[in-house]
């Protein structure tokens, strides 16, 4: 709730409110802000004070105002042709009366802080989870005056540091997964690694198949790339193979994007009867399978991996270390069938030449002297209490889970609009993710993606529970 103080009117505090959520896109363009009641309502404050901040919107030119429907979010003065699939699922969620958070306003919230709060919405873990000191002991190591020179006065190796891709191959050797160093190539994080993957292989219009419920950034990716996303149900199993076959048959797609181990945003893991039927299926329609492994760190050895099943012939892996150990490294890579390397590398040098040697030799370092081992397994035993806890104040605010909890997400049915409750969250400092994010057309969902992590707190719970009930 709102408080006059001498310095800034109730009007000026409410105004900067929701220009502040406009300019960092947690309200991207085309939502539409609560009607004069329901913000005077929310915020405790008269509706002759929400017109004012209204009016100051409509000046800054960060609002439209249209007649009988109320007010909306501008859009951009100068567009990219990029952001037209963007733009028009918030345009429909819009006029359905939602205030939606998207994609990039999740990646936003990062770092544009909404407040000290944990935030159940982020994907990654707390910095003070990560805090290691073997990290900047192997970047001192690898950093002396003749590495200096050597790695920083020319470009790397194009596929990436030699060493780190060799330390790379043993480590996905322990998952089944047998790939050369020289078939795998280094990446600006996981989320490059599937970029330079749908770039090689598809071209604007292409067909591509993607789980649903799936990641919400795999969704703006693609469609910002003109790519048709082809949605896939994702059950506890793996994908619904005969939805699968059908698009097979009706449109020849060319990709299949997937999340074997902890699938975000349910945590379901894919079973070997799955995994072979899928296989089969790739082999009889020819198209590749695109598995991004991001949580392999947290999740079992043994776990299924259509990599391991497929011996890389129809599969590209992924993944990366921004989860477990430093975001802002910014390390990832892909290993991929031979006949595929070139044309991969060839993309990954058209967007960044090449990658970060030090940081790449400081990373090989940590694993190669089983301190990344020993680092995720302190992560893992901390997450497995944190979860306990989280699942039990998640259960007593009401809410039920959609899928068994595992891994660092948990699908939580709230069961009301959590579209609609995330303004009102934001309100309190909490960025929630709806569960309409996950999908590839935004639809109302009462369900919601938490961070077992950062939803341990019952101060979150009991927030969670006031706004439902309207409170």
């Amino acid at each position: 709730m709102l408080m006059k103080t001498p310095a800034q009117s109730l009007t000026e505090q409410l105004a900067v409110r929701f220009a502040d959520r406009i300019r960092s896109r947690l309200l991207p363009p085309g939502a539409r802000l609560p009607s004069v009641r329901q913000c005077a309502e929310q915020h405790g404050v008269s509706p002759s004070t929400v017109v004012a901040a209204y009016d100051q919107l409509l000046a800054q030119g960060l609002v439209d105002a249209r007649k009988n429907r109320g007010f909306f979010v501008r859009e951009l003065a100068t567009p990219r042709a990029a952001e037209g699939p963007r733009s028009s699922v918030a345009g429909r969620a819009a006029a359905a009366g939602a205030s939606p958070i998207n994609a990039t306003a999740l990646i936003r919230g990062m770092f544009h802080k909404v407040s000290n709060k944990p935030q159940p919405g982020m994907g990654v873990f707390p910095p003070d989870w990560l805090e290691a000191t073997f990290m900047p002991a192997a970047v001192r190591k690898v950093t002396g005056t003749r590495a200096l020179h050597d790695f920083s006065l020319q470009y790397g190796e194009p596929l990436g540091d030699s060493g780190l891709r060799r330390v790379l191959s043993q480590k996905l050797a322990t998952l089944n997964i047998h790939a050369e160093a020289d078939h795998i190539i280094t990446t600006v994080g996981a989320t490059h690694a599937l970029d330079i993957v749908s770039r090689t292989l598809l071209r604007a219009g292409d067909p591509v198949m993607v789980e649903e419920p799936g990641w919400a950034v795999e969704f703006a990716r693609l469609a910002a790339l003109g790519m048709r996303i082809l949605p896939v149900p994702r059950r506890a199993d793996g994908p619904d193979l005969e939805v699968m076959a059908k698009y097979c048959e009706l449109h020849q797609p060319k990709l299949y994007v997937s999340v074997s181990v902890f699938h975000n945003p349910t945590g379901y893991c894919l079973s070997p009867g799955s995994a072979h039927r899928l296989l089969q299926l790739a082999n009889r329609h020819n198209f590749h399978i695109v598995e991004d492994d991001t949580y392999s760190h947290l999740a079992p050895a043994h776990a299924t991996r259509l990599s391991a099943l497929d011996g890389l012939r129809r599969t590209i892996y992924v993944s990366g270390f921004a989860k477990i150990l430093a975001p802002n490294w910014r390390i990832g890579y892909l290993a991929a069938p031979p006949g595929l390397v070139e044309p991969l590398l060839d993309t990954k040098l058209l967007s960044t030449l090449t990658t970060p040697a030090l940081l790449e030799r400081a990373l090989a370092l940590c694993i190669e002297q089983g301190q990344l081992r020993r680092h995720a397994e302190r992560i893992r035993t901390r997450l497995d209490a944190a979860r306990a806890r989280s699942v039990k104040l998640a259960l007593a605010a009401g809410c039920t889970f959609a899928a068994e909890p595992v891994g660092l997400f948990g699908w939580v049915d709230t069961g009301v609009d959590t579209d609609a409750m995330a303004q009102r969250m934001l309100d309190e400092g909490y960025l929630i993710a709806p569960g309409a994010l996950f999908h590839a057309a935004r639809v109302p969902s009462t369900l919601m993606r938490i961070n077992f992590a950062t939803t341990q707190d019952a101060a979150f719970w009991r927030v969670f529970a006031r706004v439902r009930a309207g409170g």
